[in-house]
């Protein structure tokens, strides 16, 4: 069985670009991940949730703008579990955790650039990720 790895799980997609000279950089990069086959001890564990949102605005050098948000809720048992909501002085990151289905559903949006393969790796790796499939997507 091969590794899932950050490489083999992202889609890189551009948006359409309005008519410009070429020298617009893109108004911020949205990383938009599913991981599935998680950890149900690593996703439903707030104190993981907090250390892997410290973590990865390290890792990919982001300013975390307060304290992330971390609920557990939801009546349903399909969609019940933790979610998280990190402002970043650049915009935010956020996630669901689904008990059920030990899936996670995450974003990153930023208008400062980040590597999405350094990202998802980190993800698939805290998470202990089997599967997973993402887009990486610049916003103009």
């Amino acid at each position: 069985m091969n590794a899932l790895t950050a490489t083999s799980c992202i889609t890189y997609q551009t948006m359409p670009e309005p008519e410009t000279d070429g020298r617009v950089q893109p108004w911020g990069w949205h990383l938009v991940l599913n991981l599935y086959d998680c950890s149900p001890e690593k996703i439903q564990s707030a104190d993981v949730i907090y250390q892997f949102v410290v973590d990865l605005c390290e890792l990919i050098q982001m300013r975390r703008f307060g304290e992330p948000t971390i609920v557990n809720f939801g009546d349903d048992p399909r969609v019940a579990g933790y979610s998280l909501v990190q402002l970043i002085e650049t915009s935010n990151i956020c996630a669901h955790f689904a008990n059920e289905s030990s899936a996670v559903y995450l974003d990153i949006f930023s208008c400062k650039k980040f590597d999405p393969e350094v990202a998802a790796q980190f993800c698939i790796q805290v998470f202990e990720a089997g599967k997973g499939s993402g887009t990486f997507i610049s916003r103009d």
